[in-house]
Protein backbone atom coordinates (compact mmCIF):
# COMPACT_ATOMS: atom_id res chain seq x y z
CA UNK A 1 0.00 0.00 0.00
CA UNK A 2 1.22 3.45 -0.82
CA UNK A 3 1.61 5.54 2.36
CA UNK A 4 1.89 8.88 0.62
CA UNK A 5 -0.84 11.35 1.48
CA UNK A 6 -4.12 10.75 -0.30
CA UNK A 7 -5.63 13.35 -2.56
CA UNK A 8 -9.19 14.33 -1.80
CA UNK A 9 -11.64 16.54 -3.72
CA UNK A 10 -13.83 18.95 -1.75
CA UNK A 11 -16.97 20.46 -3.28
CA UNK A 12 -17.61 24.02 -2.20
CA UNK A 13 -20.43 25.97 -3.86
CA UNK A 14 -20.03 24.40 -7.30
CA UNK A 15 -16.24 24.83 -7.19
CA UNK A 16 -13.96 21.85 -6.95
CA UNK A 17 -10.80 22.16 -4.96
CA UNK A 18 -8.21 19.40 -4.64
CA UNK A 19 -6.21 19.27 -1.45
CA UNK A 20 -3.73 16.87 0.01
CA UNK A 21 -4.33 15.53 3.50
CA UNK A 22 -1.86 13.90 5.82
CA UNK A 23 -4.27 11.23 7.00
CA UNK A 24 -6.03 10.40 3.79
CA UNK A 25 -9.68 9.47 3.48
CA UNK A 26 -9.75 7.73 6.88
CA UNK A 27 -11.82 4.87 5.52
CA UNK A 28 -11.11 1.59 3.81
CA UNK A 29 -11.30 1.62 0.02
CA UNK A 30 -14.64 0.63 -1.46
CA UNK A 31 -14.94 -3.04 -2.35
CA UNK A 32 -12.18 -4.08 0.03
CA UNK A 33 -12.16 -7.52 1.56
CA UNK A 34 -9.80 -6.89 4.46
CA UNK A 35 -12.21 -8.70 6.79
CA UNK A 36 -11.19 -11.99 5.14
CA UNK A 37 -7.67 -11.50 6.47
CA UNK A 38 -8.78 -11.81 10.10
CA UNK A 39 -7.56 -14.92 11.85
CA UNK A 40 -10.84 -15.31 13.76
CA UNK A 41 -14.30 -13.80 13.89
CA UNK A 42 -16.18 -12.60 16.97
CA UNK A 43 -15.18 -12.20 20.56
CA UNK A 44 -13.18 -14.77 22.50
CA UNK A 45 -14.96 -16.76 25.17
CA UNK A 46 -14.46 -15.23 28.58
CA UNK A 47 -13.84 -18.65 30.13
CA UNK A 48 -12.02 -21.55 28.54
CA UNK A 49 -13.77 -24.17 30.66
CA UNK A 50 -17.06 -24.49 32.56
CA UNK A 51 -15.06 -24.94 35.77
CA UNK A 52 -13.46 -21.51 35.35
CA UNK A 53 -16.90 -19.95 34.79
CA UNK A 54 -18.25 -21.63 37.95
CA UNK A 55 -15.18 -20.51 39.93
CA UNK A 56 -15.68 -16.89 38.81
CA UNK A 57 -19.40 -17.06 39.67
CA UNK A 58 -18.55 -18.42 43.13
CA UNK A 59 -16.16 -15.48 43.62
CA UNK A 60 -19.08 -13.16 42.80
CA UNK A 61 -21.35 -15.02 45.25
CA UNK A 62 -18.72 -14.65 47.98
CA UNK A 63 -18.29 -10.97 47.12
CA UNK A 64 -22.05 -10.46 47.60
CA UNK A 65 -21.89 -12.10 51.03
CA UNK A 66 -18.78 -10.17 52.09
CA UNK A 67 -20.12 -6.81 50.85
CA UNK A 68 -23.64 -6.40 52.21
CA UNK A 69 -25.66 -3.24 51.78
CA UNK A 70 -26.11 -1.09 54.86
CA UNK A 71 -29.29 0.38 56.27
CA UNK A 72 -29.38 3.17 58.84
CA UNK A 73 -31.57 2.27 61.83
CA UNK A 74 -32.51 4.56 64.69
CA UNK A 75 -32.66 3.14 68.22
CA UNK A 76 -33.77 4.71 71.45
CA UNK A 77 -32.33 3.61 74.77
CA UNK A 78 -33.15 5.52 77.97
CA UNK A 79 -34.19 8.56 75.99
CA UNK A 80 -31.05 8.69 73.87
CA UNK A 81 -31.50 8.23 70.13
CA UNK A 82 -28.68 6.43 68.41
CA UNK A 83 -28.33 5.60 64.72
CA UNK A 84 -26.51 2.50 63.63
CA UNK A 85 -25.53 1.04 60.26
CA UNK A 86 -27.04 -2.43 60.01
CA UNK A 87 -25.82 -4.83 57.28
CA UNK A 88 -28.60 -6.15 55.04
CA UNK A 89 -28.54 -8.86 52.40
CA UNK A 90 -27.32 -7.83 48.96
CA UNK A 91 -29.51 -9.45 46.30
CA UNK A 92 -27.55 -11.30 43.64
CA UNK A 93 -28.47 -10.38 40.08
CA UNK A 94 -27.46 -11.60 36.66
CA UNK A 95 -26.76 -8.00 35.68
CA UNK A 96 -24.34 -7.56 38.58
CA UNK A 97 -22.72 -10.94 37.85
CA UNK A 98 -22.13 -9.89 34.25
CA UNK A 99 -20.56 -6.64 35.44
CA UNK A 100 -18.34 -8.66 37.78
CA UNK A 101 -17.37 -10.98 34.89
CA UNK A 102 -16.69 -7.99 32.61
CA UNK A 103 -19.36 -8.83 30.05
CA UNK A 104 -22.88 -7.61 29.36
CA UNK A 105 -26.15 -9.50 29.74
CA UNK A 106 -26.63 -9.81 25.97
CA UNK A 107 -23.26 -11.54 25.66
CA UNK A 108 -24.20 -13.91 28.49
CA UNK A 109 -27.62 -14.71 26.95
CA UNK A 110 -26.12 -15.24 23.48
CA UNK A 111 -23.34 -17.38 24.90
CA UNK A 112 -25.99 -19.53 26.57
CA UNK A 113 -28.28 -19.67 23.52
CA UNK A 114 -25.66 -20.51 20.90
CA UNK A 115 -23.51 -23.08 22.67
CA UNK A 116 -22.05 -25.66 20.29
CA UNK A 117 -22.89 -29.31 20.99
CA UNK A 118 -19.38 -30.06 22.25
CA UNK A 119 -19.65 -27.35 24.96
CA UNK A 120 -22.93 -28.29 26.65
CA UNK A 121 -21.13 -28.47 30.02
CA UNK A 122 -21.31 -24.67 29.99
CA UNK A 123 -25.11 -24.97 29.83
CA UNK A 124 -25.18 -26.93 33.09
CA UNK A 125 -22.98 -24.37 34.83
CA UNK A 126 -25.06 -21.46 33.53
CA UNK A 127 -28.27 -23.13 34.78
CA UNK A 128 -26.62 -23.68 38.18
CA UNK A 129 -25.58 -20.02 38.34
CA UNK A 130 -29.10 -18.86 37.46
CA UNK A 131 -30.56 -21.24 40.06
CA UNK A 132 -28.26 -19.94 42.81
CA UNK A 133 -29.29 -16.35 42.01
CA UNK A 134 -33.00 -17.31 41.91
CA UNK A 135 -32.82 -19.23 45.20
CA UNK A 136 -30.94 -16.46 47.01
CA UNK A 137 -33.54 -13.88 45.94
CA UNK A 138 -36.51 -16.12 46.72
CA UNK A 139 -35.21 -17.18 50.15
CA UNK A 140 -34.17 -13.62 50.99
CA UNK A 141 -37.67 -12.36 50.17
CA UNK A 142 -39.34 -15.23 52.05
CA UNK A 143 -37.25 -14.44 55.14
CA UNK A 144 -38.00 -10.69 54.92
CA UNK A 145 -34.35 -9.95 54.19
CA UNK A 146 -35.24 -8.49 50.78
CA UNK A 147 -38.27 -6.52 49.58
CA UNK A 148 -40.76 -9.26 48.67
CA UNK A 149 -42.67 -7.12 46.14
CA UNK A 150 -39.58 -6.19 44.15
CA UNK A 151 -38.18 -9.72 44.21
CA UNK A 152 -41.54 -11.27 43.21
CA UNK A 153 -41.71 -9.00 40.16
CA UNK A 154 -38.07 -9.71 39.29
CA UNK A 155 -38.57 -13.48 39.55
CA UNK A 156 -41.82 -13.35 37.58
CA UNK A 157 -43.92 -14.51 40.51
CA UNK A 158 -47.41 -13.11 40.08
CA UNK A 159 -50.46 -13.55 42.24
CA UNK A 160 -53.16 -13.86 39.58
CA UNK A 161 -56.87 -13.94 40.17
CA UNK A 162 -59.14 -14.79 37.30
CA UNK A 163 -62.82 -13.99 37.20
CA UNK A 164 -65.26 -15.61 34.85
CA UNK A 165 -68.67 -14.21 34.05
CA UNK A 166 -71.16 -17.04 33.70
CA UNK A 167 -74.19 -14.79 33.59
CA UNK A 168 -75.73 -13.00 30.69
CA UNK A 169 -75.43 -9.38 29.74
CA UNK A 170 -78.67 -7.48 29.70
CA UNK A 171 -79.30 -4.03 28.48
CA UNK A 172 -82.20 -1.94 29.62
CA UNK A 173 -83.90 -0.17 26.78
CA UNK A 174 -85.99 2.89 27.17
CA UNK A 175 -88.27 1.62 24.41
CA UNK A 176 -88.74 -1.75 22.70
CA UNK A 177 -86.68 -2.52 19.55
CA UNK A 178 -88.34 -2.37 16.16
CA UNK A 179 -88.24 -5.42 13.89
CA UNK A 180 -85.44 -3.89 11.76
CA UNK A 181 -83.36 -3.00 14.85
CA UNK A 182 -83.86 -6.51 16.25
CA UNK A 183 -82.82 -8.03 12.91
CA UNK A 184 -79.63 -5.88 12.78
CA UNK A 185 -78.84 -6.76 16.39
CA UNK A 186 -79.18 -10.50 15.69
CA UNK A 187 -76.95 -10.20 12.59
CA UNK A 188 -74.27 -8.47 14.68
CA UNK A 189 -74.45 -11.24 17.29
CA UNK A 190 -74.19 -13.95 14.64
CA UNK A 191 -71.17 -12.28 12.99
CA UNK A 192 -69.36 -11.94 16.34
CA UNK A 193 -69.72 -15.65 17.12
Amino acid sequence: MDWRPFIRTIKNKNKHKTIETKHGNQGAPKGNQFWKLRAKHGRDKLFATPELLWQAACEYFEWCENNPLYEMKAFSYQGIIVTEKIPVLRAMTLSQLCFYLNCNEAYFRNFKAYLPEDEKDFSTVIKDIEQVIYNQKFQGAAGNLLNANIIARDLGLVDKTETENKGSITHLLSKPLTKDELKNFNEILENDV
